[in-house]
């Protein structure tokens, strides 16, 4: 497995990254399982998830991602073999202080993970959104103690614009304290908002990326056809997540690109999955992609990607999907 650096950060991380925010809903634990012990024998011994997972869950269900890999870690013992990134942010619970990057929430949010987890401490802590209403440096401060307590050993943030970032990045040299060492944005095909001023601002400050939605959950696949409804047991139906996918990539001009695209693939005999993700690691400051799986063959193609070097006219239709699709307003808030 190939290993990369966490921007100009001593964190070595394979190339691609488990993500595991099907667990405990769209994919049963036995199943989470399976997948979990194919991406260790393969080497992704990086997993990323959420105090908030599974994905489309309730109050009810959320944090029960963790826990099937806590209780997988602590059945194969080997905690010290992984990598493990996970993020608090939404709320997890009913009550008073129950969502944001508060130094109340974070507190109580990181003790529930580690309980979970099984485990004493967390690799990369992750703020899951932007809080407006804390003051950046009360939330770097909280993270700051809590590498100091060994809990965390380094921290990042995900979902931030880049003005966010930069205010973040510039709050922590105020403070003296180490911040955001990397950030976890959206990016694929069908998605390339952060080459404006995020990726941009990351070079330059060398903070790490991790990108998620390689493959758009899913979209980019090319197993979806113009005009069908949304399949049942995918991200585009999938409880509360289903009317964000829905909204991110289900319209008419995303299918065509796909379909032009997967012309071009198909003609070099290769996947589209290998391809989207391949293009991403590909891209300048990328240090992991996020890779999902429902099933574990589903693995396969996503660690081919690997080894896969796209020739110019790959190269050219991967720009063409992204510049025939209509300019979008920006959303503030989750991206």
């Amino acid at each position: 497995m190939e290993k990369r650096r966490m921007g100009r950060h001593g964190l070595e991380v394979p190339a691609l990254c488990l993500g595991t925010m099907t667990f405990g809903l769209q994919v049963d634990e036995s199943s989470s399982r399976v997948i979990l012990d194919k991406a260790h024998e393969a080497g992704l011994m990086f997993l990323d998830t959420s105090d908030a997972y599974p994905l489309g869950g309730t109050l009810e269900t959320m944090g029960e991602t963790e826990s099937i890999i806590g209780r997988w870690m602590k059945d194969k013992r080997n905690r010290d073999q992984l990598l493990i990134a996970t993020k608090c942010f939404a709320p997890t619970r009913r009550g008073p202080n129950n969502w944001g990057l508060s130094r109340q929430h974070i507190m109580e949010s990181v003790e529930k993970s580690l309980s979970r987890l099984g485990t004493d401490y967390i690799d990369l802590y992750q703020s899951h959104g932007f809080d407006p209403h804390t003051p950046i440096e009360e939330t770097l401060r909280a993270f700051e103690d809590l590498v100091t307590a060994g809990k965390v050993r380094y921290i990042g943030c995900s979902n931030y614009p880049a003005w966010r970032l930069g205010d973040a990045l510039r709050a922590a040299d105020r403070l003296g304290v180490a911040g955001y060492i990397s950030v976890q944005p959206r990016y694929n095909l069908l998605y390339r908002n952060i080459e404006i001023e995020l990726l941009p601002l990351c070079l330059d400050e060398g903070i790490g990326v991790i990108c998620y939605n390689p493959l758009a959950g899913g979209f980019l696949s090319g197993k979806y056809k113009p005009g069908q409804a949304p399949v049942d047991g995918t991200r585009f139906t999938l409880g509360t997540a289903a009317d964000r996918y829905q909204a991110r990539y289900w319209h008419d001009s995303q299918f065509e690109a796909v379909e032009t695209l997967k012309t071009v693939v198909e003609s070099k005999g290769l996947d589209m999955v290998s391809v989207s993700v391949a293009w991403v690691l590909a891209q300048p400051g990328i240090s992991s992609a996020i890779i999902g799986a429902s099933k574990p063959e589903q693995l396969d193609a996503n660690l081919a990607a690997l080894d896969l070097v796209l020739d110019e006219e790959l190269v050219d239709a991967c720009e063409a999907a992204w510049w025939s699709l209509p300019r979008r307003p920006v959303d503030e808030g989750y991206r």
